[in-house]
């Protein structure tokens, strides 16, 4: 299905904001989200989604570790100069419901111990070998070229819109905004469906949703709020001169949208004073990825002053394309992502909303098993966690790879073909968010080349 909006007045708008976005992280651009045709959905509950995503892709074999000995073994052998101890990894092996097949186990990577305790208590699952596809994919079929794939693939750009969108950079839109477009019309403000606490990202954009995007510290007003160069009147003016009426159709859409914008910060702004500040101690500090977390917290304490039933939230973290200092960089990053997902989630339990909300990680690709120098290079399937009170937790979902190059489950280098499709994990979450089936194939294009029995994972 192709997501292009016709050359409309209602398309050149949403896409001329669009493209605001991406430069300026205001409400001024970033309100649109009102823009467009009814939602298709509606509910009476809340729920929230949170999509954490690792620029770069992470390099998933040290993330999610092969604990058991031949895996570890083959493990070792691939990449032996930044593999880790298998010592370091005996205090944080993942000990499933149920065993996998083979005997076969996995730890998580040391500095990921936070996230170890909601696992044990189901609170955290592990998705294994998701990657994009475009339809169910054998080896063989991938090295006849016998199937369609997914275009540019190991390419950051390209996999990043492919994972977020099912179409490669230049996207239109992603499945958080199609998700966003089904839900909207049922939220008080329509603007508050789809939030971006990092910048701007292809997965929030609708067809008619357009992400609203916010800042670590709240909302970003526009020309400094109430005064302008330090003159109230002067604000006052110009916010008349923004919004007021003209004889153009440009004008009269730029006024509007202005509008929105400014009364949709003043009524973020108002709802976030009430949030209390000592609920939300949990975060650590001088954790970019925490900050942003701990804003998502806040607006969710404040939904239902927002008059939010269904919000799809994105967050995101940089610096995984690590080619080399691998063993030096990435401990770190994985950590703060495993400190900012505990404290979100230790978070939601203390503001009673623990099963209300799903968090997920994402990323471009994983990488290769084999090392390339003191790094590794970009891969394909990847293991990924979801988080979360309604999450069917302490277990394992998808077919655990074979470690090793060579293997079935091997293109090259240790690149994972991947066994679970990014749209069967969006059309899992999608479904737990209240997306029927029947829309299944509008937000995920890709959907009707799978088998509907598996279009649900059931980790959530």
């Amino acid at each position: 299905m192709d997501f292009t909006r016709d050359s409309s007045r209602r398309a050149f708008l949403k896409r001329s904001a669009a493209l605001g976005v991406a430069g300026v992280a205001t409400p001024f651009v970033t309100s649109l989200a009102a823009i467009g045709e009814a939602a298709a959905a509606t509910a009476t509950d809340y729920k929230a989604m949170v999509c954490i995503f690792l620029y770069g892709g992470n390099d998933y074999a040290n993330t999610v570790a092969a604990y058991d000995q031949a895996s570890y073994a083959a493990y070792l052998a691939a990449r032996s100069n930044i593999a880790l101890t298998r010592e370091s990894l005996a205090a944080t092996v993942l000990n499933p419901t149920a065993g996998l097949p083979g005997g076969r186990q996995y730890a998580l990577a040391p500095t990921m111990g936070s996230l170890l305790p909601l696992f044990d208590q189901g609170k955290l699952a592990v998705t294994l070998n998701v990657g994009t596809l475009v339809q169910p994919t054998t080896k063989a079929q991938f090295q006849q070229n016998a199937v369609k794939l997914p275009p540019k693939l190991f390419s950051h750009n390209d996999q990043q819109s492919y994972f977020q969108a099912s179409n490669p950079e230049g996207a239109t839109s992603g499945w958080g905004g199609r998700i966003g477009d089904l839900f909207q019309s049922g939220n008080g403000a329509s603007t508050l469906t789809c939030i971006n606490a990092s910048g701007n990202a292809v997965y929030l954009t609708g067809k008619s949703a357009v992400q609203y995007a916010i800042g670590t510290g709240g909302p970003i007003a526009l020309s400094g709020g109430t005064t302008l160069y330090g003159s109230s009147t002067a604000a006052a003016t110009l916010r008349s001169l923004m919004t007021g009426g003209s004889a153009h159709l440009l004008g009269n859409e730029h006024a509007r949208v202005s509008k929105r914008a400014l009364d949709t910060y003043a009524q973020v702004s108002g709802a976030l004073a009430s949030a209390p500040a000592s609920g939300f101690t949990l975060f650590p500090t001088g954790n970019q990825l925490a900050d942003q977390l701990k804003m998502v917290a806040r607006l969710i304490s404040v939904s239902s002053q927002l008059g939010a039933k269904r919000q799809v939230f994105f967050v995101s973290i940089g610096g995984f394309d690590l080619h080399d200092n691998l063993v030096a960089v990435q401990p770190g990053l994985i950590g703060k992502v495993a400190d900012a997902m505990r404290a979100f989630y230790d978070t939601t339990v203390a503001l009673g909303v623990a099963d209300k909300v799903t968090s997920f990680t994402a990323s471009d690709f994983g990488r290769t098993l084999q090392s390339n120098d003191d790094g590794s290079d970009h891969g394909w399937g990847s293991h990924h966690l979801v988080m979360g009170g309604a999450v069917r937790g302490r277990r394992f979902y998808g077919i655990a790879p074979q470690v090793g190059n060579g293997t079935p489950d091997d293109v090259g280098q240790g690149r994972l073909l991947p066994t679970i499709a990014v749209d069967q994990y969006a059309a899992t979450l999608a479904s737990w968010f209240g997306v029927g089936n029947g829309d299944l194939t509008t937000v995920l294009p890709n959907m009707g080349n799978y088998n509907a029995s598996n279009w649900n994972l059931g980790f959530v």
